[in-house]
């Protein structure tokens, strides 16, 4: 018998399968394997299983061990694992290592094992081998007593450790070695509510479980009780034997959904994300493949959970960009999911109250079944949206960073008791530093970026590289000490309110304040327990939670994201007003926002006051149809990437030239251009792009593939995006 192995090691020229002899080893598809390789031992993967080989059978290597008592890729996985590479111009190590917790690798990661101590079963008046002036042991008999089992470690320090070792050697007390589990947020409590379903929630939930197979839409407004229908399609799902994947964008949703998704289905709920340590993901992962826990929640990656038998997939928020991996390896996690439903016959559900342009589009096709939710469960209405124009508060002498209108409906919502929620897409203190006197502006000396200036580090920060410089007390071209802070960011808008409310606590939440592990949590908990009336945060704040007592949303610039050289700038500021907006009068109490702009006339501003999402599509599809965007085209990149300027002309010349004479005559590319990239620099690295617009009936991105990989060198990268959400 032989075995078809993939090593583990991550290169163009070993992406290939290697046979290997299995001996006397019980393997299967999918296990992992110690094999030798050259003069060297390294882990590796098995793919399949024959009685043939190509090679000399004297040749054939034998594997040195089986490494795990399971196979860790199951054989959905190996499916999933053959689509992606066709798929994605993936390799294939690349593809299996999404599939099992990173560290788990080389051995960085394994079970953790405590010893446990209890009292010894076979005797039977333990009391009598005590002699009365033994308190210390006498106090460790009734510790055990008590709890019945408990830890070595725990006991020892609770009490007399002489004691402790004085029964164990007299066999009084045993002592076991027990696998523990490690679990993320063990302390997240929530009540499990018996929700009665409105009719609308009924009727979507009647929808999906009547059907087999399909992708559904799901759009509902904010506060229309989404969660609810996914939780009862879950349920439902469970009691037939299947499991469910729930994806959330942000991992600051996770410990608010896992709350509620525990109290409802327990420990048969595991999570999965990039923010765990190493022990967690590892046994939340194993929970999951050995079929203990049976619902996975997590970030873009928990749609690879090694679960069997998936009986219902769902992607909240499925707008959301960061469900497009744009580093490598590359993937769209709704095509995951929708081979996923393919291989298990299962349905998918995408919500949101704000549907990409192309899903609705799909929806209207029919490709997707359309279900909506209309109105929030409460009967409340969508919070009132005040447009305020910057423009006249400059002309009125208001430089500043609030509104009139603004301050005074914080002065009001904080009076009475209430909460608010500060918006603004942009961390740090300050967007970019220029001098006055000459106009020079402080950029990264390896990415073509203006540096951000982070006040309470007093540093000058690049966020694409991660650069650190000192903040300038004068210009180092003309030597001016005359600098300019540019666009205000999260740091000084807090600044801000904090000297307005001098007396009140106001959190901050973005990139720079989330480094930590549990640092999502601290910050939602102290807000959700009202320790804190304002919370001032870019999107991670915008979507999914719920504070009843916030009525008072400001968004301060909602033209940030609107004026971007990219074709989706206006889908995703309507879609940021509609997420944001949504977290105010979601309980009893009335919501309202204040949205602050220079184009106060904007169409996306006018259908997010209204609320009709409809009308905004109808808007937005039209123009993209007349332009020839997606979802009319794809769109095709090539982006360039070296050290070496002419090396990355040459490159990006010869791509051009190819996909020149590929598309020559075919109509069916409607755009067709090479240049640099907006962002020329980034970590050092010159980038130049082709970029292209073809018709969807264009389905032969495998030869523009096959061009890039011509050009690839090891001083020149070469990689092919379709429908990047990033074209900087």
């Amino acid at each position: 018998m032989y075995a078809k192995v993939i090593v583990d090691i991550s290169n163009d020229e070993l992406d290939r399968i290697f046979d290997y002899s299995v001996g006397e080893l019980s393997l299967e598809p999918g296990c992992r394997v110690m094999v030798p390789f050259g003069v060297r031992q390294i882990e590796g993967y098995v793919i399949d299983l024959t009685d043939h080989t190509d090679f000399a059978p004297e040749k054939i290597k034998p594997i040195a061990r089986r490494m795990d008592a399971y196979p860790v890729i199951t054989a959905e996985m190996l499916s999933l694992m053959r689509y992606m590479c066709d798929r994605y111009h993936l390799r294939v190590i690349d593809a299996l290592r999404l599939f099992i917790p990173t560290q788990m690798r080389n051995g960085k990661v394994k079970e953790l094992s405590k010893k446990l101590v209890s009292l010894n079963g076979d005797i039977q008046d333990v009391d009598e081998l005590i002699r009365p002036s033994a308190s210390g042991q006498k106090a460790a008999i009734d510790y055990v007593r008590q709890k019945g089992e408990v830890s070595l470690t725990e006991i020892n320090s609770t009490c007399s450790a002489a004691s402790v070792r004085n029964l164990i050697a007299r066999n009084i007390l045993v002592v076991r070695d027990a696998v523990v589990m490690r679990s993320p947020y063990v302390n997240l409590s929530a009540d499990n509510k018996s929700v009665t379903l409105t009719e609308d929630q009924q009727a979507v939930v009647n929808a999906v479980l009547s059907a087999e197979n399909k992708t559904f839409l799901l759009h509902g407004v904010t506060g229309s009780g989404k969660t609810e229908v996914y939780m009862h399609c879950i349920a439902k799902v469970l009691s037939q034997g299947k499991s469910a994947i729930m994806l959330v964008p942000e991992i600051s949703l996770t410990p608010q959904v896992l709350s509620s998704f525990r109290a409802r289905f327990g420990a048969r709920v595991a999570l999965l994300h990039s923010g765990l340590s190493a022990g967690e993901r590892f046994d939340e992962w194993r929970r999951l493949i050995t079929g203990e826990a049976v619902v996975a929640i997590g970030a873009r990656s928990a749609v690879f959970a090694p679960l069997k038998n998936v009986g219902i997939i769902i992607i909240d928020e499925e707008h959301d960009g960061s469900y497009t991996s744009e580093s490598k390896p590359r993937y769209v996690t709704s095509e995951i999911a929708e081979f996923r439903k393919n291989y298990n016959g299962c349905n998918i559900i995408l919500g949101s109250a704000t549907p990409s342009i192309e899903s609705y589009y799909k929806a209207k096709k029919g490709e997707y079944t359309l279900l909506e939710l209309k109105n929030r469960v409460n009967k409340r209405p969508l919070p009132d949206i005040s447009i305020i124009n910057m423009c006249d508060e400059v002309l009125k002498g208001n430089n500043g960073v609030f509104s009139a209108k603004l301050e005074d409906e914080l002065y009001k919502c904080i009076e009475s008791g209430n909460q608010a929620i500060i918006f603004i897409n942009r961390r740090g203190y300050s967007s970019y530093v220029m001098c006055k006197s000459c106009g020079y502006v402080a950029k990264c000396e390896q990415c073509d970026v203006s540096l951000v200036y982070h006040k309470e580090e007093n540093a000058l920060k690049c966020h694409y590289c991660g650069n650190r410089y000192k903040m300038l007390t004068a210009c180092p071209k003309c030597g001016s000490e005359h600098i300019k802070r540019g666009f205000l960011g999260t740091e000084q808008v807090a600044e801000k309110l904090k000297q307005m409310f001098p007396n009140e606590n106001v959190l901050r939440m973005d990139n720079d304040t989330t480094q930590n592990k549990n640092s999502h949590l601290s910050i939602l908990s102290e807000f959700a327990s009202k320790r804190a009336k304002i919370l001032v945060g870019t999107q991670m704040i915008a979507k999914g939670h719920d504070f009843p007592d916030v009525t008072l949303v400001g968004i301060v610039d909602a033209d940030m994201s609107l004026h971007f050289n990219d074709y989706r700038s206006v889908e995703r500021t309507y879609q940021l007003i509609t997420q944001v907006s949504g977290r105010a009068g979601r309980d009893k109490k009335p919501g309202k926002v204040v949205l602050q702009t220079y184009s106060p006339h904007h169409y996306a501003y006018r259908f997010a006051t209204t609320g009709d999402y409809k009308l905004f599509y109808n808007k937005e599809c039209n123009l993209r149809e007349v332009t020839m965007f997606p979802p009319f085209t794809k769109i095709v990149r090539t982006l360039i990437v070296g050290e070496n300027e002419t090396q990355v002309r040459d490159a990006v010349a010869g791509v051009y030239e190819k996909i020149k004479a590929l598309a020559s005559g075919d109509n069916r590319f409607v755009f067709l251009s090479c240049m640099w990239a907006p962002m020329k620099l980034i970590k050092n690295q010159k980038r130049a792009q082709v970029l292209m617009r073809i018709l969807p009936e264009f389905d032969d991105v495998s030869k523009i593939y096959k061009i890039a990989d011509e050009y690839k060198t090891n001083k020149v990268n070469v990689v092919v995006e379709i429908n990047p959400n990033d074209l900087s």
